[in-house]
């Protein structure tokens, strides 16, 4: 495991930044270990909802974490608002950093992350195999 701490810029797509820096890296996959920041708009998949809600104010970021593969990440994330309320789900494609994001990467040059269709539920889920396959 390789770590790499990165720091997104305002206007980056946090998301699809994340993907592009383990791309960069010659990667295909990733852990988030930890992120901080903030976004704005921030756009959110809640538990076990089908819709992607949006949130148009400032939020920060409190925790971000998940793992990034070269055909599909999973990312969760907890954000506040101004008056602290803290919301948490799933990050969506449009979450753009607002001043910042300070993310640091779990870089895993030995192995391959991809998702798979699963019966057992119905998703595509986490497939790990060693790189060497």
């Amino acid at each position: 495991m390789n770590t790499l701490p990165v720091r997104l810029l305002p206007g980056d797509d946090l998301r699809a930044a994340l993907e592009a820096v383990l791309a960069a890296q010659g990667g295909s996959a990733a852990f988030v270990l930890s992120g901080i920041g903030s976004l704005k708009p921030a756009r959110l998949r809640l538990a076990g909802a089908e819709q992607i809600i949006d949130l148009t104010d400032d939020v920060e970021i409190l925790t971000l974490a998940g793992s990034l593969a070269a055909n599909g990440s999973h990312l969760h994330i907890s954000v506040s608002d101004r008056q602290g309320r803290v919301l948490g789900g799933h990050v969506a494609p449009g979450c753009i950093v607002h001043t910042t994001a300070e993310v640091l990467l779990a870089l895993l040059p030995d192995w391959q992350l991809r998702r798979e269709p699963d019966a057992a539920t119905g998703y595509a889920e986490l497939q790990i195999r060693p790189l060497s396959d």
